[in-house]
């Protein structure tokens, strides 16, 4: 392996070479390696231009994350960025792939920046909890106007290079061979006589707007980034930038990102981007095992979920056959897809020609023989164990041998499924969640007789089709839905104690959930859940106030917005949720005649009761081996469940609020509350009483 920061000189340009496999990312051996090129380049007088670029299919991409727990080993990002910066000849980046992070950051330190034309800069860093912190911030408002710094940063979204062009990021587009360009335009500025353009000698631009439009965007992440510490610090960051000179500026930047790197909204952050690299370890799986080619796929049922599915595999390029048992099912199904994908091109995320090639990979058919060339073939009709399984025995006989057969069951035994077949091996639960098209996470459920190579598949799957695939073991709920229960039976109950529903998701939304899940239940049709509990009442807990919420809605027939009416009323013009005294009076008449006592509960009670339960369930889930880590369970809430991310998953959150304080009132409500719910689970014990964490008892295990 050769150098990692290489560099060759001819006539009189550097061309300095950063290859540090497979994106680049400036860690500590290409700080050194930097530090000593440019260290050997300022002693050089034939050097009389620089240009700054990197191998491989992208700049640098973003830094070493392990290093903000690890500590920054020297040489530190300042000292590397302003010895570039200080360079006495002017220094040129030539950008391609994507600049995030501290790949941007150090373009910035360079005089001039140029770029192919599918290059994109990005500052995502808030999506870590933290902020640009080697100068980011106090070097882009000096490049680009305050407002689009800001823009750029909040967003942490790419910015695409001709945009980029247009702000004053880049100063020119190459066209043709990325680094034959750079040099010319490098051999052009040294003709003109141009020297060094130090991105830190320049005054902010836009200064004179700061305090308004910090203002107005201070108010903004109030509302959309509530409860979160780094947009606002990023605010005091950028003020710095308009009001102070460079160097006071950067001391402010560096002291907020100190105080943020240890803070519990980056660790949490941190958490989730490494936990969600880990859920593909699965120790059931041996190296040897190779998944299956997957070129075709079946779905079973066109309905929302059905249609999303398919679009998620149209998306990639694979075809798509939905069957379904009514040409009526199919023509709505199809008109729901392509209206999808109709508003992408009128937002613009799409062009007309990629629409229609996409539909036009999804074939209809109502003849279930037209699944047998399917290399996986995914059921996805409605929640009744009876239907799904005359659809599975349909699928064995029409399936090739080798297919994959998936079931997208929320609750329901895919065991129990898998056994109506011949090729119990080849069934796999395969959970998306709606809107299947948009939403990242899979829950892939093995049962007992699941082969590894079709769970490896699965895995693949979720990697092609862009998801985070989360494997659990086949269980009621699995693990998102089986810890959704007792949050959800909690929130209910509370409305039988005097609570409003208002009071209840207003509760849930200030935590940071992104809906309240009486407001979901409304959202997806209240009858959905008492249809699925109808098919395991055998199981339920006896308990009159189990759900009655719910049920009442239901035997009203008010089901949520499809009817105008259910825990809120939807009966305006706009359609728009807004309380109804009318369903809270029904609630508490029913609390009482039941003997339920009025405890009105506030915001604080509501949260630890929701969320509490949700821990000690999932706590059940790793004793029983359901859920392999602490952190998978985290990756299922934060994705597909609107769990704040900034709080890192209920398992994460639990361990930053301690163990033993969520045992200890575990135990309280066993007390005052209906003690067949409150008992701690035996692992959420053991670990408290240890003065242990989950964290730990995942690491424990590797």
């Amino acid at each position: 392996m050769g150098e990692i920061v290489s560099y060759s000189v001819v006539d009189g340009v550097a061309v300095v070479t950063i290859d540090n496999p497979p994106v680049n990312a400036m860690d500590r051996g290409v700080r050194a390696g930097l530090q000593k090129t440019f260290s050997d380049l300022k002693g050089r007088s034939d050097v009389k231009a620089i240009v700054l670029g990197c191998a491989g299919r992208t700049f640098v991409a973003g830094a070493d994350i392990k290093e903000f727990d690890t500590g920054i080993a020297p040489p530190g990002f300042h000292e590397v960025l302003r010895l570039v910066e200080d360079s006495a000849c002017p220094v040129v980046a030539a950008v391609h792939g994507t600049a995030l992070g501290a790949g941007t950051e150090l373009a910035l330190s360079c005089h001039y920046r140029v770029a192919d034309k599918t290059a994109r800069f990005g500052l995502p860093e808030l999506s870590l909890g933290i902020i640009p912190g080697a100068g980011g911030t106090q070097r882009l408002p000096r490049v680009v106007t305050l407002a689009h710094a800001l823009d750029m940063i909040l967003s942490g979204k790419p910015v695409a290079a001709p945009a980029a062009r247009d702000m004053g990021l880049v100063d020119a587009i190459i066209d043709g061979d990325l680094m034959t360009g750079a040099v010319a335009f490098a051999r052009n500025l040294v003709a003109k006589g141009a020297g060094p353009r130090r991105t830190r000698e320049q005054p902010a631009k836009g200064a004179e707007n700061a305090d308004s439009l910090l203002e107005e965007k201070r108010k903004q992440v109030a509302k959309t980034m509530r409860n979160r510490q780094s947009p606002l610090a990023l605010l005091d960051a950028l003020k710095a930038a308009a009001r102070l000179p460079f160097d006071e500026g950067l001391k402010v930047e560096s002291d907020l990102s100190a105080k943020l790197e240890q803070a519990t909204e980056s660790r949490a952050l941190r958490h989730l981007f490494f936990a969600e690299r880990e859920v593909r370890k699965i120790p059931s799986i041996p190296a040897s095992v190779q998944p299956r080619p997957i070129t075709h796929v079946g779905i079973v049922g066109a309905g929302t979920m059905g249609g999303g599915i398919a679009m998620s595999f149209a998306n990639i390029g694979v075809p798509v056959t939905v069957l379904d048992a009514k040409q009526e099912f199919l023509d709505t199904g199809f008109g729901r897809m392509r209206g999808n994908y109709e508003r992408s091109v009128t937002r613009g995320s799409l062009k007309p020609e990629q629409a229609d090639q996409r539909m036009g990979l999804i074939k209809p058919t109502l003849d279930a023989a037209k699944l047998g060339e399917a290399d996986l073939i995914i059921e996805a009709v409605f929640e009744n164990m009876a239907l799904k399984k005359d659809i599975f025995r349909t699928l064995d006989k029409v399936a090739r041998p080798g297919a994959i057969l998936g079931t997208n069951t929320s609750t329901l035994d895919i065991g129990e499924i898998g056994a109506v077949t011949s090729r119990p091996q080849d069934v796999v639960g395969l959970h998306f969640f709606s809107p299947a098209h948009v939403m990242p996470l899979l829950e892939i459920v093995q049962t007992d007789k699941t082969a590894p190579d079709v769970l490896a598949t699965a895995l693949d799957v979720a990697k092609n089709i862009r998801k985070v695939g989360v494997v659990a073991k086949n269980s009621y709920g699995f693990i998102g839905n089986r810890m959704m229960d007792p949050y959800a039976r909690e929130a209910e109950h509370c409305l039988l104690e005097g609570a409003t529903p208002e009071q209840v998701d207003g509760a849930l939304q200030d935590f940071g959930m992104a809906m309240g899940i009486l407001a979901v239940f409304d959202l997806a049709g209240v009858e959905v859940g008492p249809s699925t509990r109808r098919e395991r009442r055998h199981l339920l807990p006896k308990d009159p106030g189990y759900y009655r919420c719910s049920d009442m809605l239901v035997e009203k027939g008010w089901f949520g917005q499809k009817t105008g009416r259910g825990y809120y009323r939807y009966d305006n013009p706009g359609h728009k949720r807004t309380p109804d005294a009318e369903a809270a009076e029904m609630f508490w008449e029913e609390g009482k005649r039941l003997g339920v006592a009025r405890r009105n509960p506030d915001r604080r009670e509501i949260q630890e009761r929701c969320f509490f339960s949700m821990i000690n369930e999932g706590a059940l889930l790793l004793e029983e081996g359901v859920a392999l880590r602490a952190g998978d369970i985290d990756v299922v809430y934060a994705s597909g469940y609107g769990f704040p991310r900034y709080r890192g998953g209920p398992m994460f959150y639990a361990d930053t609020i301690g163990l033993k304080v969520i045992h200890d009132r575990l135990l309280e409500f066993k007390r005052t509350l209906d003690p067949q719910y409150w008992t701690p689970a035996p692992l959420l014990a053991k670990l408290a009483a240890d003065g242990s964490t989950f964290a730990q008892w995942d690491a424990g295990r590797q």
